[in-house]
């Protein structure tokens, strides 16, 4: 087997040929898809990365708007509370100031019902003496008859 340098030459010059074709018209256009394919990826890569700080911002915010509605339902309920106190209170109190009023009124009843029964007792009373009196002016009392009027009028009376 003999090597003929020419056929080395053609050879060598046929394949550098055979390459810038190749070159010109497999390589670069690979090299430019694979290159676009490359930067589609890394613009997804970056819309993903986007994407993904921009749902962390959401979820902090979410987060902070699920706090301020905890507190802002914790501020209600405790303003519910004090005004149910408060109106507790105020119905305590007003329970207690008509029942003092109830009270007085009866103390204030029963009072005017014993000046009553008083006055009813002292005209009783009188209408007993005149009664007595007008027995005894009627008749001469001896001692005997005097004290047991007497002790008639104190049964009556009382």
């Amino acid at each position: 087997m003999e090597i003929n340098p020419l056929t080395v030459l053609a050879t060598i010059i046929n394949f550098g040929i055979f390459y810038l074709i190749m070159r010109r018209i497999l390589f670069k256009p690979v090299t430019q898809v694979i290159s676009s394919r490359e930067e589609e990826i890394q613009g997804r890569i970056k819309r993903a990365e986007e994407l993904e700080k921009q749902s962390e911002i959401i979820k902090l915010q979410n987060e902070e708007h699920l706090q301020n509605a905890k507190e802002e339902g914790k501020a209600i309920v405790e303003d519910l509370k004090v005004k149910a106190e408060r109106t507790a209170d105020e119905i305590i109190t007003k329970a207690k100031t008509e029942a003092e009023f109830i009270i007085e009124r009866a103390k204030m009843d029963a009072e005017r019902e014993r000046e009553k029964a008083t006055d009813e007792m002292k005209t009783q009373a009188v209408n007993l003496a005149l009664l007595l009196s007008s027995k005894a002016l009627e008749s001469t009392i001896d001692e005997k008859e005097h004290r047991r009027l007497i002790k008639d009028f104190i049964a009556k009376v009382g």
